[in-house]
């Protein structure tokens, strides 16, 4: 089945619609840690108490997203939340009809790329450095980093080594599209990830250490992100926010970035389980 969900999620794209699964859920479906329903038509993708369910453009219509749906909810132990990646209207139907309920919006943002690489601004006795994919030293750092930043964030701050070596053997990622800033110590103060696929830059995760927030290192890091953009012949730079994160959508729409795409997170209805 990971055949087909790859092969949907390849036709999606080039029918220029979103992803319609995320990188955690081909990651732990390569790891054997997801089940799937469907087939080539449309699919269902169950892990980690989540649903995505994607059909094929031509075959919808047919009532295959309903179906799927209920044969997820017909499980033992049903998801209780559901991603929709693009916000379609039928899926909003096909929500409401089940009676789940939007809780959370993850919008993609996308700017124009850079045309020169300014400079990054960087404090006296910091340095930027390479991810070295591989090492045990650069994991372990970016991993405490990484869980710290994103303490609070349900998918991110829950990667695990096993993880990060998945996207390390991904085709479209490069250790020095992972950028590293240390502080004068040595330690790792922060961090900055593109993924670079498909004629788009994306800041895939963008961690400054918790005690070190509110010190401009964001903006250093988005700098130093996008001077490895620069002359790469890519169509548009992106990065993912939570929908209710003001003050990061204001920073980001100062640098230019607009709304592109918009998931949404449906919650089952609470029934004490």
């Amino acid at each position: 089945m990971l055949a087909i969900v790859e092969q949907l999620a390849d036709a999606a794209v080039a029918d220029g619609e979103a992803p319609p699964f995320s990188d955690q859920t081909l990651v732990d479906l390569r790891a054997g840690r997801a089940d799937v329903l469907g087939d080539d038509t449309g699919v269902a993708v169950v892990r980690d108490g989540e649903v995505e369910v994607f059909v094929r453009r031509e075959a919808r219509g047919r009532g295959i997203g309903t179906r799927l749906v209920e044969q997820v909810l017909a499980l033992a132990d049903p998801p209780s939340r559901a991603w929709a990646h693009g916000d379609h209207p039928a899926a909003r139907a096909l929500a409401a009809r089940v009676g789940w309920s939007a809780e959370r919006t993850l919008l993609q943002l996308r700017a124009p790329v850079p045309t020169s690489a300014g400079d990054p601004g960087l404090p006296d006795g910091y340095r930027l450095d390479a991810f070295r994919a591989g090492s045990t030293e650069d994991e372990t750092d970016w991993l405490a980093l990484n869980a710290a930043a994103f303490a609070s964030h349900p998918e991110q701050g829950r990667m695990t080594l096993d993880d990060l070596r998945a996207r390390e053997s991904d085709a479209w990622f490069s250790g020095d599209d992972l950028v590293l800033l240390r502080d004068a110590d040595g330690a790792l103060a922060g961090s900055c990830w593109l993924k670079v696929e498909d004629g788009v830059g994306e800041y895939y995760a963008v961690a400054v250490r918790p005690d070190l927030q509110g010190r401009g290192l964001g903006g250093v890091l988005m700098r130093a992100g996008a001077a490895r953009l620069v002359d790469r012949g890519l169509r548009a730079v992106a990065l993912y926010v939570e929908g209710d994160n003001a003050p990061a959508l204001a920073l980001y729409r100062r640098q230019g970035f607009v709304d592109h795409t918009v998931d949404v997170q449906y919650a089952a209805p609470t029934t004490g389980r």
